[in-house]
């Protein structure tokens, strides 16, 4: 049976794409990428249920089902990984999430561009430090002859090995991190912020609000949309967090509170070559990391309309 609004639909997307040729030509590069380093390695995804071997390859190898789901489960390290993937996450988005709004907050409320370009560079700076010269930094500062420690030692009191200790590892995971994004997650609030009309803050100060006031009642309400959908992708990875500053971090005097999966995954499935285990436990995240953005997307869309499907 002919299709009229099927050819309409072919005919309409044939002439967008004959007009916006050059945009697609540009668009090109980045969906070639995407499809050789993002969508076509999901094919191997496959040996999360097979007994993978090298030698044999991804076909020949043996089919096992839910095997290394099952051990993953039911390993001993599973609870203490997931509670402690889950609590650096929300350590991260109760005190690291807010402080970019904040920043760009006041970034913008500055009327002075040349302190605004400068007060800018030293927040950026600290997002274009390699992880293993910020843990540097870090060990540097927080070591037993670090400058904390000899701080502690000045007033009198015992030093701590703090990269040692497991119940200091999330505060300096959570603190560097703080330090290293604050100023990189402002940029797209700033850049929000930019499009306020000065119109109300005027009309504000001609009622006499105050400048706490503006924020509250214009500045936040209007980049609020802008908040929930950042706010619904980092709870879409409440259940990842970066295995490279954990690796350089960690040691096994801190694994009670530093083993996450991102780091579980690498020491099983990468150093000990269990492949087909690793790819199980970052099939499992990675479902979960999805099931958490669809509810944070379906609660947000009942609550505010604001959503990012």
């Amino acid at each position: 049976m002919y299709d009229a609004s099927s050819t309409k639909s072919v005919y309409r997307f044939v002439k967008s794409l004959n007009r916006d040729k050059l945009l697609w030509v540009m668009l090109l590069p980045g969906l070639i990428w995407y499809a050789v380093f993002l969508y076509a390695p999901m094919y191997g995804l496959v040996i999360a249920f097979k007994d993978f071997s090298p030698f044999k390859g991804i076909l020949a190898s043996k089919w096992v089902g839910l095997r290394w789901f099952n051990q993953f489960y039911n390993s001993q390290f599973f609870w203490q990984l997931i509670r402690n993937t889950l609590l650096l996450n929300i350590y991260n988005l109760i005190f690291g999430f807010p402080l970019p709004i904040v920043l760009a907050v006041m970034v913008t409320e500055v009327r002075n561009k040349y302190y605004k370009k400068i007060t800018q560079t030293i927040t950026y700076l600290p997002y274009f430090i390699s992880q293993v010269i910020a843990v540097g930094i870090l060990v540097n500062l927080f070591n037993m002859s670090g400058v904390v420690n000899q701080a502690v030692r000045f007033f009198g009191g015992e030093p701590i090995n703090f990269m040692a200790r497991p119940e200091w590892f999330r505060t300096l995971y959570v603190g560097s991190g703080i330090w290293q994004y604050t100023g990189w997650n402002s940029i797209i609030f700033i850049a929000a912020l930019t499009g306020v009309d000065p119109e109300l803050y005027e009309a504000a100060v001609v009622d006499g609000a105050s400048k706490i006031k503006q924020i509250v009642h214009i500045s936040i309400p209007t980049i609020l949309p802008t908040i929930i959908i950042m706010l619904i992708l980092n709870l879409g990875r409440i259940l990842s967090v970066g295995y490279e500053k954990i690796i350089i971090m960690y040691n096994p005097m801190t694994y009670e509170t530093a083993d996450v999966i991102n780091s579980y995954v690498y020491r099983r499935g990468i150093a000990s070559g269990e492949f087909s285990f690793g790819t199980a436990v970052g099939l499992f995240q990675s479902v979960v990391n999805c099931i958490f953005i669809f509810i944070a997307n379906y609660t947000s869309r009942k609550i505010s309309d604001i959503s990012l499907w």
